[in-house]
Protein backbone atom coordinates (compact mmCIF):
# COMPACT_ATOMS: atom_id res chain seq x y z
CA UNK A 1 0.00 0.00 0.00
CA UNK A 2 1.39 3.14 -0.81
CA UNK A 3 1.66 6.26 1.12
CA UNK A 4 -1.19 7.96 -0.71
CA UNK A 5 -3.39 5.22 -0.17
CA UNK A 6 -2.16 4.71 3.61
CA UNK A 7 -3.37 8.57 3.98
CA UNK A 8 -6.86 8.23 2.72
CA UNK A 9 -7.71 4.84 4.29
CA UNK A 10 -6.86 6.67 7.58
CA UNK A 11 -9.49 9.35 7.22
CA UNK A 12 -11.50 8.72 10.43
CA UNK A 13 -7.82 9.46 12.32
CA UNK A 14 -7.59 12.57 10.49
CA UNK A 15 -10.92 13.84 11.21
CA UNK A 16 -10.59 12.82 14.99
CA UNK A 17 -7.00 15.05 15.00
CA UNK A 18 -8.68 17.81 13.04
CA UNK A 19 -11.77 17.54 15.95
CA UNK A 20 -9.10 17.19 18.73
CA UNK A 21 -6.76 20.83 16.92
CA UNK A 22 -10.59 22.25 16.58
CA UNK A 23 -11.06 21.86 20.38
CA UNK A 24 -7.59 22.88 21.43
CA UNK A 25 -6.49 25.53 19.02
CA UNK A 26 -10.35 26.98 17.67
CA UNK A 27 -8.33 29.42 14.98
CA UNK A 28 -6.67 27.25 13.15
CA UNK A 29 -9.94 26.64 11.36
CA UNK A 30 -12.21 29.20 12.16
CA UNK A 31 -10.95 31.22 9.06
CA UNK A 32 -12.62 27.79 6.71
CA UNK A 33 -16.17 28.84 6.29
CA UNK A 34 -18.33 30.52 3.81
CA UNK A 35 -17.01 29.65 -0.11
CA UNK A 36 -14.49 27.73 1.49
CA UNK A 37 -16.52 25.57 2.69
CA UNK A 38 -19.17 24.51 -0.03
CA UNK A 39 -15.99 24.35 -2.78
CA UNK A 40 -14.61 21.99 -0.47
CA UNK A 41 -17.75 19.90 -0.80
CA UNK A 42 -17.95 20.52 -5.16
CA UNK A 43 -14.55 19.13 -4.89
CA UNK A 44 -15.57 15.82 -3.42
CA UNK A 45 -18.61 15.68 -5.71
CA UNK A 46 -16.92 16.46 -8.65
CA UNK A 47 -14.45 13.24 -7.64
CA UNK A 48 -17.02 11.16 -7.31
CA UNK A 49 -18.72 12.55 -10.73
CA UNK A 50 -15.09 11.35 -12.70
CA UNK A 51 -16.24 7.85 -10.83
CA UNK A 52 -19.37 7.41 -13.31
CA UNK A 53 -20.33 6.31 -16.55
CA UNK A 54 -23.26 6.41 -18.81
CA UNK A 55 -23.43 2.73 -18.52
CA UNK A 56 -24.19 3.22 -14.79
CA UNK A 57 -27.76 4.93 -15.65
CA UNK A 58 -28.20 2.53 -18.24
CA UNK A 59 -27.92 -0.18 -15.37
CA UNK A 60 -30.65 1.27 -13.72
CA UNK A 61 -33.22 -0.22 -16.04
CA UNK A 62 -31.93 -3.81 -15.55
CA UNK A 63 -32.51 -3.54 -11.50
CA UNK A 64 -35.55 -2.12 -10.92
CA UNK A 65 -36.32 -3.87 -7.93
CA UNK A 66 -33.48 -3.74 -5.47
CA UNK A 67 -32.92 -0.42 -7.13
CA UNK A 68 -36.67 1.31 -6.32
CA UNK A 69 -36.17 -0.53 -2.32
CA UNK A 70 -32.60 0.87 -1.53
CA UNK A 71 -34.13 4.04 -2.99
CA UNK A 72 -37.21 4.00 -0.87
CA UNK A 73 -35.55 2.88 2.48
CA UNK A 74 -32.28 5.38 1.94
CA UNK A 75 -35.14 8.57 2.16
CA UNK A 76 -37.20 6.64 4.64
CA UNK A 77 -35.95 4.88 6.87
CA UNK A 78 -32.81 6.89 7.98
CA UNK A 79 -34.93 10.11 8.19
CA UNK A 80 -37.59 9.13 10.86
CA UNK A 81 -35.04 6.97 12.38
CA UNK A 82 -32.83 10.59 13.11
CA UNK A 83 -35.91 12.09 14.30
CA UNK A 84 -36.71 9.36 16.68
CA UNK A 85 -33.56 9.60 17.82
CA UNK A 86 -33.85 13.27 18.99
CA UNK A 87 -37.15 12.77 20.88
CA UNK A 88 -35.82 9.57 21.93
CA UNK A 89 -32.50 11.17 23.50
CA UNK A 90 -33.74 14.89 23.98
CA UNK A 91 -31.10 16.29 22.76
CA UNK A 92 -30.65 20.18 22.56
CA UNK A 93 -32.86 21.61 19.37
CA UNK A 94 -29.93 21.92 17.13
CA UNK A 95 -28.33 18.47 17.68
CA UNK A 96 -31.74 17.29 17.05
CA UNK A 97 -31.85 19.07 13.83
CA UNK A 98 -28.01 18.33 12.93
CA UNK A 99 -28.84 14.76 13.09
CA UNK A 100 -32.28 14.62 11.24
CA UNK A 101 -29.69 16.85 8.45
CA UNK A 102 -27.24 14.03 8.67
CA UNK A 103 -30.04 11.18 8.49
CA UNK A 104 -32.04 13.51 5.14
CA UNK A 105 -28.48 13.43 3.11
CA UNK A 106 -27.48 10.70 0.58
CA UNK A 107 -25.51 8.29 0.55
CA UNK A 108 -21.84 8.49 1.21
CA UNK A 109 -19.05 7.58 -1.54
CA UNK A 110 -17.63 5.67 0.87
CA UNK A 111 -20.45 2.85 1.01
CA UNK A 112 -19.22 1.73 -2.15
CA UNK A 113 -15.84 0.58 -0.55
CA UNK A 114 -17.43 -0.81 1.97
CA UNK A 115 -19.53 -2.86 -0.20
CA UNK A 116 -16.51 -4.09 -1.77
CA UNK A 117 -14.91 -5.27 1.45
CA UNK A 118 -18.63 -7.27 2.38
CA UNK A 119 -18.83 -8.72 -0.99
CA UNK A 120 -21.86 -6.92 -1.88
CA UNK A 121 -23.08 -5.62 -4.99
CA UNK A 122 -20.62 -2.76 -5.59
CA UNK A 123 -22.37 -1.90 -8.90
CA UNK A 124 -25.69 -1.38 -7.24
CA UNK A 125 -23.93 0.69 -4.36
CA UNK A 126 -22.43 3.07 -7.23
CA UNK A 127 -25.91 3.59 -8.61
CA UNK A 128 -28.15 4.25 -5.31
CA UNK A 129 -25.52 6.29 -3.94
CA UNK A 130 -25.38 8.17 -7.62
CA UNK A 131 -29.50 8.02 -7.31
CA UNK A 132 -29.82 9.64 -4.15
CA UNK A 133 -26.91 12.19 -4.37
CA UNK A 134 -28.71 13.72 -8.04
CA UNK A 135 -31.89 13.79 -6.25
CA UNK A 136 -31.04 14.96 -3.04
CA UNK A 137 -31.77 18.85 -3.64
CA UNK A 138 -35.38 17.31 -3.33
CA UNK A 139 -35.33 14.89 -0.86
CA UNK A 140 -33.11 16.67 1.83
CA UNK A 141 -34.54 20.00 2.34
CA UNK A 142 -38.12 18.42 2.07
CA UNK A 143 -37.27 15.97 4.99
CA UNK A 144 -35.53 18.54 6.88
CA UNK A 145 -38.19 21.10 6.58
CA UNK A 146 -41.05 18.31 7.62
CA UNK A 147 -38.72 16.64 10.32
CA UNK A 148 -36.52 19.67 11.36
CA UNK A 149 -38.95 22.41 10.57
CA UNK A 150 -40.73 22.24 14.18
CA UNK A 151 -37.07 22.57 16.15
CA UNK A 152 -35.10 25.28 13.73
CA UNK A 153 -35.68 27.35 10.83
CA UNK A 154 -35.47 25.59 7.91
CA UNK A 155 -34.22 27.67 4.11
CA UNK A 156 -35.80 24.56 2.59
CA UNK A 157 -35.03 26.15 -0.42
CA UNK A 158 -31.93 27.66 -0.15
CA UNK A 159 -30.89 23.67 0.89
CA UNK A 160 -32.32 23.14 -2.57
CA UNK A 161 -30.26 25.70 -4.50
CA UNK A 162 -27.35 24.83 -2.28
CA UNK A 163 -27.55 21.18 -3.28
CA UNK A 164 -27.58 21.70 -6.87
CA UNK A 165 -24.53 24.11 -6.89
CA UNK A 166 -22.24 22.42 -4.73
CA UNK A 167 -23.62 18.78 -4.81
CA UNK A 168 -25.63 17.79 -7.99
CA UNK A 169 -24.14 20.35 -10.60
CA UNK A 170 -19.85 18.79 -9.63
CA UNK A 171 -21.61 15.48 -10.42
CA UNK A 172 -22.92 15.87 -13.75
CA UNK A 173 -19.74 18.08 -14.75
CA UNK A 174 -17.59 14.93 -13.78
CA UNK A 175 -19.70 12.51 -15.41
CA UNK A 176 -19.63 15.14 -18.72
CA UNK A 177 -15.97 15.21 -18.78
CA UNK A 178 -15.57 11.42 -17.59
CA UNK A 179 -17.40 10.69 -20.89
CA UNK A 180 -15.89 13.30 -23.23
CA UNK A 181 -12.39 13.42 -21.66
CA UNK A 182 -12.24 9.48 -20.41
CA UNK A 183 -7.89 9.41 -20.16
CA UNK A 184 -7.42 12.88 -18.84
CA UNK A 185 -10.24 12.12 -16.37
CA UNK A 186 -8.66 8.68 -15.59
CA UNK A 187 -5.03 10.60 -14.39
CA UNK A 188 -7.26 13.27 -12.37
CA UNK A 189 -9.31 10.74 -10.46
CA UNK A 190 -6.02 9.26 -8.79
CA UNK A 191 -6.14 12.50 -6.76
CA UNK A 192 -10.32 12.28 -6.16
CA UNK A 193 -9.60 10.35 -2.71
CA UNK A 194 -6.90 12.60 -1.39
CA UNK A 195 -8.97 15.70 -2.33
CA UNK A 196 -11.82 14.44 -0.64
CA UNK A 197 -10.27 13.90 2.40
CA UNK A 198 -8.10 17.04 2.95
CA UNK A 199 -11.49 18.33 2.48
CA UNK A 200 -13.74 16.82 4.78
CA UNK A 201 -10.71 17.60 7.42
CA UNK A 202 -10.53 21.59 7.04
CA UNK A 203 -14.86 20.93 7.00
CA UNK A 204 -15.25 18.59 10.29
CA UNK A 205 -12.26 21.18 11.97
CA UNK A 206 -13.77 24.56 10.71
CA UNK A 207 -17.66 22.86 12.61
CA UNK A 208 -16.01 21.85 15.75
CA UNK A 209 -14.04 25.25 16.40
CA UNK A 210 -16.39 27.42 17.29
CA UNK A 211 -18.51 25.22 19.43
CA UNK A 212 -15.54 23.45 21.19
CA UNK A 213 -17.18 23.52 24.49
CA UNK A 214 -20.55 22.28 23.56
CA UNK A 215 -18.64 19.20 21.46
CA UNK A 216 -16.90 18.31 24.84
CA UNK A 217 -19.91 18.60 26.79
CA UNK A 218 -22.09 16.39 24.40
CA UNK A 219 -19.65 14.00 23.12
CA UNK A 220 -20.90 11.16 24.84
CA UNK A 221 -24.28 11.30 23.59
CA UNK A 222 -23.81 12.51 20.26
CA UNK A 223 -21.65 9.53 19.79
CA UNK A 224 -24.03 7.09 21.43
CA UNK A 225 -26.62 8.68 18.64
CA UNK A 226 -25.00 8.53 15.62
CA UNK A 227 -23.78 5.25 16.51
CA UNK A 228 -27.79 4.12 17.37
CA UNK A 229 -28.80 6.23 13.72
CA UNK A 230 -25.82 4.19 11.76
CA UNK A 231 -26.39 1.23 13.58
CA UNK A 232 -29.93 1.17 12.85
CA UNK A 233 -29.95 2.11 9.78
CA UNK A 234 -27.45 -1.04 8.55
CA UNK A 235 -30.00 -3.43 10.90
CA UNK A 236 -33.39 -2.34 9.09
CA UNK A 237 -31.66 -1.61 5.95
CA UNK A 238 -30.55 -5.29 5.96
CA UNK A 239 -33.92 -6.81 7.06
CA UNK A 240 -36.00 -4.91 5.08
CA UNK A 241 -34.58 -6.29 2.08
CA UNK A 242 -34.83 -9.93 3.12
CA UNK A 243 -38.47 -8.88 3.88
CA UNK A 244 -38.95 -8.71 0.36
CA UNK A 245 -36.96 -11.81 -0.16
CA UNK A 246 -34.27 -10.52 -1.77
CA UNK A 247 -30.81 -12.67 -1.66
CA UNK A 248 -27.67 -11.66 1.01
CA UNK A 249 -26.13 -9.85 -1.54
CA UNK A 250 -28.86 -6.78 -2.14
CA UNK A 251 -29.22 -7.11 1.00
CA UNK A 252 -26.15 -6.20 2.83
CA UNK A 253 -26.05 -3.66 -0.37
CA UNK A 254 -29.02 -1.62 0.60
CA UNK A 255 -27.75 -2.41 4.30
CA UNK A 256 -24.38 -0.45 3.33
CA UNK A 257 -26.07 1.72 1.53
CA UNK A 258 -29.14 3.12 4.37
CA UNK A 259 -26.22 3.37 6.72
CA UNK A 260 -23.77 5.38 5.53
CA UNK A 261 -24.57 9.25 4.97
CA UNK A 262 -22.55 11.88 3.15
CA UNK A 263 -21.93 13.43 6.64
CA UNK A 264 -19.40 15.98 4.00
CA UNK A 265 -23.02 17.27 2.18
CA UNK A 266 -24.84 17.56 6.43
CA UNK A 267 -21.61 19.80 6.91
CA UNK A 268 -21.64 22.21 4.29
CA UNK A 269 -25.39 22.42 4.42
CA UNK A 270 -25.44 23.60 8.11
CA UNK A 271 -22.49 25.97 8.02
CA UNK A 272 -24.11 27.72 5.11
CA UNK A 273 -28.16 27.19 6.35
CA UNK A 274 -28.18 26.96 9.82
CA UNK A 275 -25.36 29.62 11.07
CA UNK A 276 -27.66 30.87 13.57
CA UNK A 277 -27.64 27.74 15.24
CA UNK A 278 -23.83 26.02 15.02
CA UNK A 279 -24.65 23.55 16.58
CA UNK A 280 -26.46 21.88 13.61
CA UNK A 281 -23.41 20.90 11.79
CA UNK A 282 -21.81 19.20 14.42
CA UNK A 283 -23.31 15.58 14.16
CA UNK A 284 -22.10 15.62 10.49
CA UNK A 285 -18.55 15.31 12.01
CA UNK A 286 -19.57 12.36 14.33
CA UNK A 287 -21.40 10.95 11.39
CA UNK A 288 -17.48 10.81 9.19
CA UNK A 289 -15.68 8.57 12.51
CA UNK A 290 -18.68 6.44 13.67
CA UNK A 291 -20.03 5.46 10.18
CA UNK A 292 -16.83 4.30 8.61
CA UNK A 293 -15.86 2.49 12.53
CA UNK A 294 -19.45 0.26 12.16
CA UNK A 295 -19.17 0.28 8.96
CA UNK A 296 -15.26 -1.42 8.29
CA UNK A 297 -17.26 -3.69 11.14
CA UNK A 298 -19.66 -4.69 9.37
CA UNK A 299 -17.68 -5.13 6.37
CA UNK A 300 -15.20 -7.43 8.38
CA UNK A 301 -18.21 -9.57 9.26
CA UNK A 302 -19.75 -10.27 6.06
CA UNK A 303 -16.61 -10.55 4.16
CA UNK A 304 -16.27 -13.87 6.19
CA UNK A 305 -19.47 -15.08 5.96
CA UNK A 306 -20.64 -17.22 2.72
CA UNK A 307 -24.22 -15.66 1.48
CA UNK A 308 -27.20 -17.65 1.65
CA UNK A 309 -28.33 -17.74 -1.45
CA UNK A 310 -26.31 -17.44 -4.95
CA UNK A 311 -25.03 -13.78 -5.32
CA UNK A 312 -25.18 -12.13 -8.69
CA UNK A 313 -21.93 -10.92 -9.74
CA UNK A 314 -22.60 -8.79 -12.69
CA UNK A 315 -25.34 -6.89 -12.32
CA UNK A 316 -25.77 -5.46 -15.85
CA UNK A 317 -26.81 -9.09 -16.42
CA UNK A 318 -29.25 -8.88 -13.16
CA UNK A 319 -32.87 -9.45 -14.62
CA UNK A 320 -33.66 -12.61 -11.84
CA UNK A 321 -37.09 -12.88 -9.94
CA UNK A 322 -35.59 -10.98 -7.26
CA UNK A 323 -36.28 -7.54 -8.86
CA UNK A 324 -39.65 -8.49 -10.37
CA UNK A 325 -41.70 -8.40 -6.78
CA UNK A 326 -41.83 -4.72 -6.31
Amino acid sequence: MNILALFVNLYPVWIVLASVIGILHPPAFLWFSGRWVEGAIALVMLGMGFTLTLDDFKRLFKIPGSFALGFACQYSVMPLIGWGLGRLLHLEAGFAAGLILVAACPGGVASNLIAYLARANVALSVILTMASTLTAFVMTPLWCKTLAGAIVEVDAWGICFSTLRAVVAPVLIGLFCNWRFPRAVAKAALFGPLISVIAIIFIAGSIIAPNAEKVVANAGRLTLALTLLHGAGFVVGFWITRLFRFHDEIARTVAIEVGMQNGGMAAMLAKKHFAADPLVGVPSVFCSVVQTLLGSLVAAWWRFRPLRQSPVSDISDKSDSSDKQL
